[in-house]
């Protein structure tokens, strides 16, 4: 089990209750059932990540339009690359990326999850 902060445990269920549309999409429609188990707003070391799945150490992230700002730029990739040194995958999709191709999505989170399995 990773290492998590035991003050996040409050703010990751409200994470759960606010998620975003593109946030229940993809859990609702794809990962609620997958056959290997995720975890939605998991806190993971010092961050809250939108979906887990320890089985294959993945973890998903969706970026939103905020994402495409230069702080939220660099705030993103020591993110991700600390979760990469706790020997995490670290995919991100983008909101629009659920909207259009959402098959797609799909496809590469199986695509991953059954190779690092």
């Amino acid at each position: 089990m990773k290492a998590y902060k035991k003050d996040d445990i409050v703010l990751a269920k409200n994470l759960r209750k606010e998620a975003t549309k593109w946030e229940n999409e993809l859990w609702f429609k794809f990962l609620r059932n997958y056959p290997i188990r995720f975890q939605r707003q998991k806190s993971i070391g010092n961050y809250i990540v939108d979906f887990y799945c320890a089985k294959a150490r993945l973890v998903i992230e969706l970026d939103g339009y905020y994402h495409t700002t230069e702080l939220q730029y660099v705030d993103d990739t020591k993110r991700t690359e600390d979760l990469s040194k706790m020997n995490l995958t670290v995919i991100r999709f983008k909101n629009t990326e659920i909207e259009n191709n959402f098959q797609r999505v799909c496809a590469q989170i199986d695509y991953i999850v059954k190779n690092n399995i």
